[in-house]
């Protein structure tokens, strides 16, 4: 008979690390791979870095728009880095190991990125619906306090949102052959499959996370634009319609990047789930790696103030 001490809990298991897979079927050309993902870590990092430097030191840039710019920027820094390490790991190098907590973590960061993202992408539906509606009370209400404030809220909401989501997955019981994720990185509907256990209450909180930020999000920013056209719509001048349209082009382009993957991911995962895990991994790169990469490009190619600003960023960085 064992002795007290030695008793444990074999009932309950959780794995020490899982494995992850990277892009399923297409292992034998990682390397190969890793050259476009290393180049669009690169042109997202530099883009959006870029993007902060050219507001903080052009001062004609100090508005609530490109604020609003600056908080994208970092959402998308925040969402590549928190996928780089892993992926590039595993196409360069094929470690394709990560502790269980350190998905966890991982799985934390990059969700809530995701869902500051949104609520940064509402944020600039408003900043536009007011400076198109009422332009002449623009500076007043949304002041540098009020910035300020929609910051704290958009990085309070993820972080209380995202919040329980390691707990609920850390409470369940794994299979001990189960550790494989289709991804290289953790993603909360691909963990959550790794679970020998009732996962019913992880999938409502999930689903209520997803409608309750982007779900609510994308109805905001449909009502914000229909205002903004019923606004624009009641202008004399074709000419000032143009005008006030074009300045929401490039923020329309950054909703769609970010929306349009995001639905796909989400009907993938719910009703997809006899398509190829090829299928499944490559919507999910999409989601993650492609809006960080497109947002710094629309933005400069759109708007002549951001990129004269950048253009001068890399001259004086060229002069040094």
């Amino acid at each position: 008979m064992l002795p007290p001490q030695s008793y444990v809990n074999i009932s309950f298991f959780q794995p020490p690390a899982f494995l992850m897979i990277g892009i399923p079927g297409l292992e034998a050309i990682h390397t190969w791979l890793a050259i476009p993902f290393s180049s669009m870590y690169t042109v997202a990092l530099t883009g959006n870095c870029l993007i902060l430097l050219a507001v903080k030191r052009t001062p004609s840039l100090h508005q609530p728009m490109y604020y609003f710019l600056c908080m994208l920027a970092l959402t998308d820094v925040g969402l590549t880095l928190s996928t780089l390490p892993t992926t590039l790991a595993v196409l360069w190098f094929n470690y394709r190991l990560i502790g269980f907590n350190a998905c966890l973590v991982q799985m934390f960061f990059l969700h809530s990125f995701s869902v500051a993202e949104s609520s940064v992408l509402l944020a600039m539906s408003f900043d536009r619906f007011v400076a198109i509606s009422n332009p002449l009370r623009y500076a007043t209400v949304l002041t540098n306090n009020v910035i300020i404030r929609i910051g704290l809220a958009i990085v309070a909401r993820a972080t209380v949102s995202l919040f329980p989501v390691p707990f609920l997955l850390k409470r369940l019981n794994y299979c001990p052959g189960k550790i494989l994720l289709s991804h290289s990185f953790c993603f909360h509907a691909d963990v959550m499959k790794q679970a020998c256990a009732d996962i019913t209450v992880n999938i409502l909180y999930g689903l209520y996370v997803v409608l309750s930020t982007v779900g609510v999000d994308s109805l905001l920013i449909v009502l914000s634009y229909t205002l903004i056209l019923y606004t624009v719509m009641r202008l004399a001048s074709p000419r000032e319609r143009i005008r006030a349209l074009n300045t929401c082009v490039s923020h329309i382009l950054a909703v769609l990047v970010f929306y349009i993957p995001v639905i796909g991911v989400s009907m993938i995962h719910r009703f997809g789930r006899h398509l190829p895990h090829i299928v499944h991994a490559l919507v999910a790169y999409v989601y993650l790696v492609v809006p960080p990469v497109l947002n710094p490009i629309i933005y400069s190619v759109k708007s002549k103030p951001i990129r004269e600003a950048m253009l001068k960023v890399l001259r004086r960085k060229g002069q040094s």
